[in-house]
């Protein structure tokens, strides 16, 4: 198992910082170093900089590429990281939202498996510098390239939730990328992948199987807990009118969480603040998809919570926005620690 640092914009660090955290990394033994695309710094300048400034691979998970890129700019973005970094660049994209009100907000049909496999298809193929004459549900390109050879290879992962995305990506990325997902669905999206790998020929073990795993370390216990339930919650509670077997309320629907997050979002519609809702979710709700705590004890969770994958992101969450915070929760949790957890 690879294991990684994800870092990103929500732990407030200016640029020159968001490097030093990289080296910090590298120098605590980490992999590769991952980071979400949309926000600010901009996540391609950042993964340069990781590249210019390490020996590590560097990803992006996910870039939003239905809401922000043509897949032809995307590519072209994708291929010059790939090139000012050696060949260590991994590129990976998503939906960037879900419901008929996204995909009406872009232009594009509500069919996100379809979407996805447009942009998957047309994107690998720039990359590897074909030109690209194509006609699907979501786009359509006559004679599209990169007008260049002799590129460096891009894998390009595609995030994956569902089942239909996960067998996708089986079928036609170099990567799946998960996200809050339990051990139990990492299990159930390895099978996915590998159907969807086994009807396009393909052998599943050349198609890696990623997560971010957020963590976070500080001896508040109480202010960790609040901080990693926040980002939780937000991910996993619906909006009034959207469907609950949707998007991220979906995946933790069908974890086994549906009753849990009826009752928050019933509490956060008649009023009450997010922290109150995190005070009253269960701990082995957030548990189950993160880590929050002190030092002691959080290589053990991690090493659980990472089972299954191939290669496993510590993404840090902090109570405060500095640098300190984000160095003490990477030496928290090395590589060496966590896999001497994961031996143990």
């Amino acid at each position: 198992m690879r294991i990684g640092a994800g870092l990103d914009a929500r732990l407030g660090l200016p640029f020159d910082e968001l490097r030093e955290a990289g080296r910090e990394a590298a120098r605590l033994g980490f992999e590769s170093l991952w980071t979400p695309a949309g926000g600010i710094p901009d996540a391609f300048h950042v993964c340069t900089a990781w590249a210019l400034d390490t020996p590590l691979r560097t990803g992006i998970s996910v870039v939003p590429a239905a809401r922000m890129w043509s897949p032809l700019a995307l590519a072209a973005q994708a291929a010059t990281v790939g090139q000012l970094s050696d060949g260590r660049f991994i590129l990976g994209i998503g939906t960037g939202g879900y419901g008929p009100g996204f995909w009406a907000s872009v232009g594009m049909p509500d069919r996100p498996v379809a979407v996805m496999r447009d942009y998957v298809t047309v994107v690998r193929a720039l990359l590897a510098g074909e030109t690209v004459t194509y006609e699907g549900p979501a786009l359509r390109l006559r004679d599209a390239s990169l007008a260049v050879g002799g590129l460096a290879r891009v894998p390009v992962y595609l995030g994956a939730l569902g089942e239909q995305m996960l067998r996708l990506a089986g079928e036609l990325a170099d990567g799946a990328l998960l996200n809050w997902a339990t051990t139990d669905r990492i299990a159930e999206s390895r099978g996915f992948l590998s159907e969807g790998a086994a009807r396009a020929g393909r052998d599943p073990a050349e198609v890696a199987l990623t997560m971010y795993i957020r963590v976070c370390v500080d001896d508040d216990i109480d202010a960790a807990r609040l901080a990693l339930g926040k980002q939780v919650l937000n991910y996993a509670m619906a909006e009034p009118g959207t469907p609950l077997t949707a998007g991220y309320r979906g995946l933790f629907g069908k974890m086994g969480f549906g009753e849990v997050l009826s009752e928050l979002e019933a509490r956060k519609n008649n009023g009450e603040p997010l922290g109150a809702l995190v005070a009253a979710a269960p701990d082995e709700f957030l548990n189950s998809v993160g880590y929050f705590g002190s030092a002691a004890g959080a290589a053990e969770a991690f090493a659980r919570l990472s089972q299954g994958l191939d290669e496993t992101i510590v993404r840090v969450v902090t109570t405060r926005p500095a640098l300190e915070p984000v160095v003490e929760a990477l030496e928290a949790l090395t590589p060496v620690l966590i896999r001497k957890a994961l031996d143990a």
